[in-house]
C-alpha cells in the first residue's frame, strides 16, 4: 500500500508534535510582545490619564493672576515678572521666576520702601531690566496719598546678577527741573528704558509742572542717560493726549510707555484715557527715522487706538512684551478691568499678537476670561518631554 507524506503514520505523528510546538513558540512570543507594549506604556505614560493631561496642558486660559501694571523680561530660559506688592498704597516689590510664561511663578519680595523719604509708600510700576551684568528695577513711589501728587521715580541695581537677590537703592531720577520741590523734581510714574542707536534712553509718564491736585494731565517724555541710574539730558515732550480717542473722560492722560523694537523699528506702545475706567485703552507712537534723534518730537508719529477693551474685557491696559520659549511668537502681557465699577480691581492676562506687513505690530481684540489659548511656542515640546520622562 502506497501513503502519501501526510498519510504515513509516523509522518503524521511527527507533523502534529511539530505544529503543537509552532503553536507553543508563538503563544510565548506574543505573551513577550504583549509584556514589553505594557511595560511601554506605563513607563512612558501613554495612557488615557496622562494624554489628557497632555492634552489639558497644551493650552490656558485668562486671567493668570491678579494685580496690575505686568512686567515681563524673558532672560536665560527663564520669565521674571516684576510687580508691586499690593495695590495702589503698596511698600514694596516683589519678582516672580517661571519656565512657563503662561504660568507665573511664586512671588519674591526684592526690596522694601524705607519708613520715611520720597519713596516710603505708592510703589506703582515696577520694571525689571538687564544692564551690563546687572538687574535695574525702575518704579515710581511717593508719600501717601490721595492726593497723589507726590509720585517721583526710582531705580534700583542688583547686588548680584539673581533678579531676586538684594538691591540698592541707585535714588531719584531727574525727571525735571523743580526748585521749589523737596525732591527738586517734577511729578513723574512709569519709567522704561530702552536702547536706539546705541544710546540708552528713558520714557515715562509726567506732569508738566508740579501741582496741587493729581486731577493733572499727563504726557510721555524722552530723555536721554548716561548710565542706568542717571538721566543726563533735558526731558522732551512726545505725547500729550490730544488725539479724540485719548479724551473724554474725567482726567486725560497718557501713560504706561514700553519699547517694542523688531527689524530696526521702535514702537512706543503706551496707555491712555482713565486707568480706573473700563475705557483704558493702548496708543502707539513710532520712530519715524531711527537714524535720527528720538529727542526730535516731530520723528515721532502717533496713532491709535491699537488695543482697546469690549464688552468682555473692559480697561485694557499698561502692557509689556515678549517672545516665546523657542523665539518664534510674540506676547502682549497686560491688564484689564474685573468690573465697570470705577476703581483698581484689576487681573493679568496674556496673549499672542502678531506683525503686519508695514512692520508695525496687530495685537488683535482681548480674548475674553475662560476661552483656552494655546500655550507659547517652545512650551508646549517642554511640555510632552516632562510626560515622557516621567
Amino acid at each position: 500500500m502506497q501513503w502519501s507524506l501526510k498519510q504515513h503514520p509516523k509522518n503524521k505523528n511527527r507533523i502534529e508534535h511539530y505544529q503543537m510546538k509552532i503553536s507553543q513558540h508563538v503563544a510565548k512570543k506574543t505573551t513577550k510582545r504583549l509584556l514589553w507594549c505594557l511595560v511601554f506604556f506605563t513607563i512612558y505614560g501613554f495612557s488615557t490619564s496622562t494624554a489628557q493631561i497632555r492634552t489639558k496642558s497644551a493650552t490656558f486660559t485668562n486671567p493668570i493672576g491678579n494685580g496690575a501694571d505686568p512686567w515681563v523680561i524673558h532672560h536665560n530660559g527663564y520669565y521674571y515678572v516684576c510687580q508691586s506688592n499690593g495695590n495702589i498704597d503698596s511698600k514694596g516689590i516683589s519678582v516672580r521666576k517661571s519656565k512657563r510664561l503662561s504660568q507665573l511663578g511664586k512671588p519674591v519680595t526684592v526690596w522694601e520702601t524705607p519708613s520715611k523719604g520720597w519713596n516710603s509708600s505708592q510703589v506703582w510700576a515696577p520694571e525689571l531690566h538687564y544692564f551690563n551684568n546687572k538687574w535695574y528695577i525702575y518704579y515710581a513711589a511717593g508719600e501717601a496719598g490721595p492726593p497723589y501728587i507726590h509720585q517721583r521715580s526710582g531705580v534700583l541695581e542688583s547686588v548680584t546678577d539673581d533678579p531676586q537677590g538684594e538691591y540698592i537703592d541707585k535714588g531719584i531720577l531727574n525727571t525735571g527741573v523743580d526748585k521749589q520741590d523737596e525732591t527738586g523734581t517734577i511729578w513723574a510714574i512709569d519709567v522704561t528704558i530702552g536702547t536706539i542707536g546705541g544710546k540708552l534712553y528713558a520714557v515715562w509718564s509726567g506732569w508738566e509742572k508740579n501741582a496741587t491736585t493729581d486731577k493733572t494731565s499727563q504726557h510721555l517724555y524722552i530723555a536721554e542717560m548716561s548710565n542706568p541710574w542717571t538721566i543726563s539730558s533735558t526731558r522732551v515732550k512726545i505725547s500729550s493726549p490730544d488725539q479724540s480717542w485719548e479724551k473724554g473722560g474725567e482726567l486725560d492722560l497718557n501713560e504706561g510707555p514700553q519699547f517694542l523694537m523688531r527689524n530696526n523699528q521702535v514702537f512706543i506702545i503706551y496707555s491712555t484715557r482713565e486707568s480706573w475706567m473700563p475705557e483704558y485703552r493702548l496708543g502707539q507712537l513710532k520712530l519715524k527715522d531711527t537714524s535720527k534723534s528720538p529727542l526730535d518730537v516731530t520723528n515721532w508719529e502717533k496713532s491709535g487706538p491699537v488695543f482697546q477693551g469690549t464688552s468682555a474685557v473692559l480697561g485694557t491696559g499698561h502692557a509689556s512684551f515678549t517672545q516665546s520659549p523657542d523665539g518664534k511668537e510674540w506676547w502682549i502681557f497686560y491688564h484689564a478691568k474685573k468690573s465697570t465699577t470705577p476703581g483698581w480691581a484689576r487681573d493679568l492676562r496674556l496673549q499672542q499678537f502678531t506683525w503686519r506687513a508695514d512692520g508695525s505690530p496687530d495685537f488683535g481684540s482681548p480674548i475674553p476670561a475662560g476661552v483656552p489659548i494655546k500655550v507659547p511656542s517652545g512650551e508646549r515640546k517642554s511640555n510632552i518631554s516632562r510626560t515622557k520622562n516621567r
